[in-house]
């Protein structure tokens, strides 16, 4: 069965990642998100492992956090040894893509449903080096003409 990561950070990109949730099954897959109140929970119904939260915001603790989660990522990786990485971002995400794509695994990148008319940083990050780009709006396309529209996924 193939191995599968889906990442993201909180929030949104959690929720639209849970949109494929239909999908875990098919796959020996495991959940990567930042450990939150919110998102303690998931382990009672998925396979999830956590990364720390951090928020840009604060940007001195901010890149502490971030490479923590750059070696977790790495622990991870090695850990489950996905074949393909499916993300709908963010900063959290980016270290797993680049690992995946410097291993030369299958990057799946969506970007977000509520950009229509200007990419994200991470989008622009990513893009380069995944495998399938998906955009949720034909808007998008102008930014990523490589992308592949498939419509949103809610």
């Amino acid at each position: 069965m193939k191995k599968v990561m889906f990442i993201s950070s909180v929030g949104g990109h959690l929720t639209q990642l849970l949109e494929l949730k239909s999908l875990f099954n098919n796959y020996n897959y495991v959940l990567v998100t930042e450990k939150t109140d919110v998102t303690l929970n998931l382990k009672e119904k998925y396979n999830t492992e956590y990364l720390k939260y951090g928020s840009r915001k604060y940007l001195f603790k901010y890149l502490f956090i971030f490479a923590f989660n750059i070696l977790k990522s790495i622990y991870l990786f090695i850990k489950y040894r996905p074949q393909v990485i499916v993300t709908t971002g963010t900063h959290t995400a980016v270290p797993m893509c680049y690992l995946g794509w410097l291993f030369r695994r299958k990057v799946i990148y969506i970007e977000s449903f509520a950009k229509r008319t200007s990419p994200t940083l991470t989008g622009k990050l990513v893009y380069p080096i995944a495998t399938t780009f998906v955009v949720q709006w034909e808007s998008m396309l102008k930014f990523y003409p490589k992308a592949k529209y498939w419509g949103g996924i809610y």
